[in-house]
C-alpha cells in the first residue's frame, strides 16, 4: 500500500469512529428539543384555553348580571304629539 491510501483509510476509519460517536448524542439533544417544543406546545395551548375559557365567563356572568339589573319591569312613557307651526 502506499502512503497516499493508509492515510486517507486513517482519515477514513477517524471519521467513522467520529460518528459512530458522536450520532447518538447528537439525535438525543435533537430529540430533547423535539420533545421540548411539543411539551411547549401543549402547555401555551392547554394555558391559552383556560384564559379564554375565563374571559367567556367573565363575559357571560356580566351579560347575566346587566339583564337582571336594568329593571324588573318595562315602564310605559307617555309621548305628546309635537305641535308643528307653520311660518307665517
Amino acid at each position: 500500500m502506499s502512503t497516499r491510501k493508509e492515510n486517507a483509510t486513517i482519515i477514513g476509519v477517524g471519521a467513522a469512529a467520529c460518528v459512530a460517536c458522536c450520532a447518538g448524542p447528537i439525535i438525543g439533544f435533537l430529540a430533547a428539543i423535539g420533545i421540548g417544543t411539543a411539551a411547549g406546545f401543549a402547555l401555551f395551548g392547554t394555558i391559552s384555553l383556560v384564559v379564554g375559557a375565563l374571559a367567556v365567563a367573565v363575559v357571560v356572568r356580566r351579560r347575566r348580571r346587566r339583564q337582571a339589573t336594568c329593571g324588573t319591569r318595562p315602564v310605559a312613557v307617555a309621548v305628546e304629539m309635537p305641535t308643528v307651526r307653520t311660518p307665517g
